[in-house]
């Protein structure tokens, strides 16, 4: 009988070279691979209501709102992740990001009941690592609310909850968005 082998440790530059080469997106945290799943029309929805907004708010500055398709690398936790939304406004990210960004300012994640528990638990303490994020809000899409968690003096972070609001705010870049545009074209709330 032979010995179980022992897996090589799949790292990030062989990640990235892997991944390039898949039909599919997938995220990386620390040797693992994790395929990513479709969204429901709503989640789409309201990523692109986010997005789009935040690209009609940002025209002309030197901050960019990235959607889905553009990695995210946190170092500090060896990994890579694919945020539904992330801004950012550092010219280290503009000069050097050909495959993933380093330095956002803002993050959305648009919940869904598969990815929630992540979101809110083992990605947040990855993000809460990005020295430049001052901004992380989770859509909840079946309770119509936006949470905006904000990073405050000694790396504390401190929720603002907008579930009966008209509007929310994102504070890291400035934008005020109206809950009907966030949630514009969900089905039931047409």
């Amino acid at each position: 009988m032979g010995l179980p082998q022992t897996k090589p440790r799949f790292d990030a530059d062989a990640y990235l070279a892997w991944e390039a080469e898949q039909p599919d997106r997938s995220e990386y945290v620390a040797g693992e691979v994790f395929a990513m799943v479709g969204v429901r029309r709503e989640h789409a929805t309201v990523t692109l209501n986010i997005g789009s907004a935040l690209r009609e708010h940002l025209r002309g500055s030197p901050c960019l709102p990235f959607i889905a398709d553009m990695k995210l690398r946190v170092a500090t936790a060896d990994a890579f992740f694919y945020p539904d939304i992330m801004v950012s406004c550092d010219a280290r990210d503009r000069q050097s990001a050909i495959l993933y960004l380093e330095h956002p300012k803002l993050i959305v994640e648009v919940l869904s009941e598969s990815t929630a528990a992540h979101d809110r638990g083992a990605k947040f303490v990855a993000y809460r690592q990005i020295a430049d994020l001052q901004e992380y809000a989770l859509v909840d899409i079946d309770d119509l609310r936006v949470e905006v968690f904000r990073r405050q003096p000694g790396n504390e972070w401190l929720l603002h909850d907008y579930a009966a609001e008209p509007a929310c705010r994102f504070e890291s870049v400035g934008l005020t968005l109206e809950m009907e545009r966030v949630f514009e074209d969900v089905a039931g709330l047409e």
